[in-house]
């Protein structure tokens, strides 16, 4: 418990910075008090609700003195849905604040403070970017609700409409929902673990517009099915995939291991630049196309291919990077632990007749010192890992083998910092870091930083 700050005090404070998850941060005699819904500059008027030793929580009551940066939120459901935090805040102020949130750590964690970054590489237009939609159906007071979860929690917010999201999504929503008693659906049930409909996942190719529709059910036998695609084709024409999962397990995981098709093709294909994808129900793909290829793009100009390189792409997933390094590299190398990413991948480079790529199945900190055992040997290397950063026996693999080059993508600013502090110490260079906006909106950022082995 706090004795400058205590539960139920009633405060007049001001905001100084934001917190990853969108946050506004006070300062009371140095004692943090994170208020969501506020902005950076703004005095408000707040109601302390949580204490713990070195921060607390409190729930705005009144902006006394609102931002500059402040706009009336475009969505109706914003700041109930979890989907979105900052809404609230302009999109040139987002891109300021998340390039804010990467110097901040680089600074602080990295140590690196003479190290350039980059303005945020934004959107122009920073709406209907999702290329992908999982949206969960449920029953309340007797009627049918779909739309996306309140933050932390599991209860759905009910809306037709989400405007991160493409058209085609909202539209295929609103209608399964209208019609889903009048064809004798029932929706899942968390508690009772009963129903039939838990998701529909909604994913559309930006570069050819084929859409795939995912129906996610507790059983497999669905006899409503039929009566469910026509439904589907006729609310979207466009419609190219219409497919089954079952999931019958008491679980918050969406997908389930089993796969059917209901309609069409089982795949949809999508393209970054000039790279073909195959994306099936369940294949992991980055949900912003336009932006991906502009991350794509700068991991790429980081790597300084001139043809003659050797390149690891380590958590190459379904080879998205892969295959675009592998345009300009004199070989790729990709490795997941995910075997049906390598089976994607692997298809990927077949599609798109791309030869200079192998991809193998496994720990990265693991294949790769094989691979030098092999006699291979890498001018190169790309980390595209997940939020909690590195694994440290990569970070060590790549300290003793020391690739003159390393790009790092990442998608939490934290993790960065800490890893590149790690690769600085074993001997690496930071040269800058390119901050991406991926998720407009929303308080994600992502980078890209280009580092060398010192000399």
């Amino acid at each position: 418990m706090s004795y400058i700050v205590n539960k139920n005090d009633r405060l007049h404070v001001s905001v100084e910075d934001l917190t990853h998850d969108g946050a506004g941060v006070a300062k009371v005699e140095g004692y943090p008090l994170f208020i969501p819904g506020t902005l950076p500059g703004e005095e408000v008027e707040v109601h302390v609700t949580k204490t713990l030793k070195n921060y607390g929580f409190a729930k705005l009551l009144e902006i006394k003195k609102p931002s500059a940066d402040r706009i009336i939120p475009p969505c109706h459901v914003f700041p109930t849905c979890g989907g979105c935090q900052i809404q609230h805040l302009s999109y040139e102020a987002q891109l300021e604040q998340k390039r804010k949130s990467v110097r901040d750590v680089i600074d602080r964690i990295a140590k690196l403070p003479h190290v350039p970054v980059h303005p945020v590489k934004g959107m122009e237009d920073p709406w209907r970017y999702r290329n992908k939609s999982q949206i969960p159906f449920s029953t309340r007071d007797g009627e049918v609700i779909s739309g996306f979860y309140q933050s932390k929690t599991h209860k759905i917010v009910d809306t037709d409409v989400c405007i991160i999201q493409t058209e085609e999504a909202d539209a295929i929503m609103t209608a399964v929902k209208r019609e889903l008693h009048s064809l004798g659906i029932e929706t899942y049930d968390e508690r009772t673990h009963r129903g039939m409909l838990r998701h529909v996942v909604v994913r559309k190719a930006r570069a050819t517009g084929e859409v795939m529709v995912v129906l996610v059910t507790l059983k497999k036998k669905f006899p409503q099915k039929d009566a469910v695609v026509e439904l589907i084709r006729r609310t979207v024409p466009g419609v190219t995939s219409i497919m089954q999962n079952i999931n019958s397990e008491k679980t918050n995981v969406i997908f389930g291991n089993e796969t059917l098709g209901l309609y069409g093709q089982s795949v949809i294909i999508d393209s970054i630049g000039d790279i073909q994808f195959e994306i099936s129900a369940r294949s992991f793909y980055q949900v912003n196309p336009v932006q991906t290829e502009v991350l794509y793009k700068q991991a790429l100009d980081y790597a300084q291919l001139t043809g003659e390189e050797t390149v690891i792409d380590a958590y190459c997933g379904i080879g998205t990077i892969s295959l675009f390094l592998a345009q300009q590299a004199k070989e790729v190398y990709g490795v997941e632990i995910v075997p049906q990413a390598i089976e994607d991948a692997k298809r990927n480079a077949e599609l798109n007749g791309i030869s200079n790529a192998y991809f193998e199945a496994g720990a990265a900190e693991d294949v790769i010192p094989r691979w030098y055992a092999e006699g291979k040997r890498f001018d190169v290397l790309v980390v595209d890992p997940p939020r909690k950063g590195c694994d440290e026996k990569l970070l060590q693999t790549i300290l003793r083998y020391k690739p003159k080059r390393v790009v790092y993508v990442s998608c939490n600013p934290g993790t960065l910092a800490r890893d590149l502090r790690i690769l600085e110490d074993g001997g690496y260079r930071t040269e800058e870091v390119q901050p991406v906006d991926m998720f407009p909106q929303s308080s994600h950022v992502e980078s890209v930083a280009w580092l060398e082995i010192g000399l």
